[in-house]
């Protein structure tokens, strides 16, 4: 048995520009951090007792003689891409729902390509990796995605990443003493806005639209460098809970559906209570909201936000590895 546990993510400023049809023109930059959150992919041989070659398991279980046969789409494409057909069992478990902002189906296909991977007997470097995933994704499952999800979840940890030309992706670490990053946490509240939502239709929304928001993006990617800038000197963090604020409202404005009136007043109410800002995650809709709130000011974010599940979080730098491995 091999089981891969792969981490959400969680992007910060410069999101719209790691769409192809963004950095394929001008340079595409974000800033993001990789969670404590995980989803866990689990691959073994299939015995050959039985009427299907392959046991498929997530929300449902699916029992299929053929790779064609997969009603789940990132787990057919993801064999087709592989070209394994047959003797597989594959389990997937989650800390976090789907479809939440969070980067999840991403996620998803970076632990299967590496957990199949090595059940191949296959290395896999962490780009390579990502590449693949963005392939399998754009390509293959033909999903209006960026690029930012897959390199996160493969690489892990906090990053400037950025985008250009043909799918040309570089990786910056930014390397902060212990002490800033515990305070950058501290700082940051997630919860869930109890709203799912099909990211792939607002991405699409937001690449028909891209062309009538250029000025908008500019500024969204501008702030990926003024926030590394403040993490890495001593001024108080607050100026990244203003930027959060900033680049949500014009987040909003790049296509219809990244806000409705739940959204709206979730996030007034945590302003209300002392939070100095936010932004709903992923492409938007509903989801995973991020708040802001110095610690002094948390416990009315919390009274006033008491009806939603608050997750608590750190940072992670592992990006996807292998946790069990007995074949090899």
């Amino acid at each position: 048995m091999i089981i891969s546990r792969t981490p959400f993510r969680m992007s910060f400023f410069g999101g719209g520009t790691d769409y192809p049809a963004w950095y394929r023109d001008e340079e595409g930059m974000v800033l993001s951090t990789t969670i404590d959150k995980y989803c866990y992919l689990t691959c073994r041989k299939l015995p050959p007792f039985f009427d299907y070659t392959m046991r498929i398991v997530y929300t449902k279980t699916e029992l299929v003689a053929d790779v064609e046969e997969i009603q789940h789409p990132a787990v057919r494409e993801t064999l087709r891409y592989l070209n394994l057909n047959g003797g597989l069992e594959i389990h997937h478990a989650s800390d976090l729902p789907a479809r939440t902002g969070l980067g999840a189906s991403s996620s998803f296909i970076v632990g299967l390509l590496h957990t199949l991977r090595v059940f191949e007997g296959r290395a896999s470097d962490k780009m390579d990796l990502a590449k693949s995933a963005i392939h399998v994704e754009r390509d293959c499952i033909k999903e209006a995605v960026g690029s930012q999800d897959q390199v996160a979840a493969s690489v892990g940890g906090l990053n400037r990443i950025t985008f250009s030309g043909d799918d040309e992706i570089e990786v910056t670490p930014i390397l902060l003493e212990p002490e800033r990053i515990a305070a950058l946490e501290s700082h940051l509240m997630l919860y869930f806005t109890g709203i799912f939502r099909e990211a792939p239709v607002l991405a699409a929304r937001q690449i028909k639209e891209m062309d009538h928001h250029r000025s908008d993006l500019r500024e969204l990617r501008g702030m990926v460098d003024e926030a590394i800038c403040l993490l890495d000197g001593s001024r108080s963090l607050d100026r990244f809970g203003e930027l959060l604020h900033e680049g949500w409202r014009i987040k909003q404005t790049l296509a219809e559906g990244i806000t409705n009136p739940t959204i709206e007043e979730i996030y007034s109410a945590a302003k209300e209570a002392g939070a100095v800002g936010g932004k709903v995650l992923g492409a938007g809709g509903g989801g995973f909201i991020l708040f802001f709130v110095r610690p002094e000011d948390q416990h009315r974010v919390r009274e006033r936000l008491s009806k939603l599940v608050k997750v608590p979080f750190r940072f992670e730098y592992g990006g996807s590895h292998i946790v069990h491995n007995d074949y090899f």
